[in-house]
């Protein structure tokens, strides 16, 4: 069992930066990977990134590919998703996820958080 919580959202101007953190317990952090998703509203969720268990492979959606950068600390049962040069496309509630897989798909994620806004003005 894994529990999930976000942090960081907020509001931010277009060009800027904000970083989001997903803190997770359970002490099998480390066999998962972990994404994250985002869900605009009247839209479905999305893939933004995602990292592999021990960190060392990331993928990214092609919206975010550039300005994103996704990383992790097992050490501390971590996942962050940097973001940089926003405009108002990217707003959203974002959500991190675990999954046994390392997946673009969000039905193959298994736990998942409340989530955290982002709202970029334009």
């Amino acid at each position: 069992q894994v529990q999930l919580a976000e942090s960081g959202g907020g509001l931010v101007q277009a060009g800027g930066s904000l970083r989001l953190s997903c803190a997770a317990s359970g002490r099998t952090f480390n066999v998962y990977a972990m994404g994250w998703f985002r869900q605009a509203p009247g839209k479905e969720r999305e893939f933004v990134a995602v990292i592999n268990s021990n960190g060392a492979r990331t993928y990214y959606a092609d919206s975010v590919k550039g300005r994103f950068t996704i990383s992790r600390d097992n050490a501390k049962n971590t996942v962050l998703l940097q973001m940089d040069s926003l405009n108002p496309e990217d707003t959203a509630l974002y959500y991190c996820a675990a999954s046994r897989t390392y997946a673009v798909t969000h039905s193959l994620y298994d736990y998942w958080g409340q989530g955290t806004q982002v709202t970029v003005s334009s």
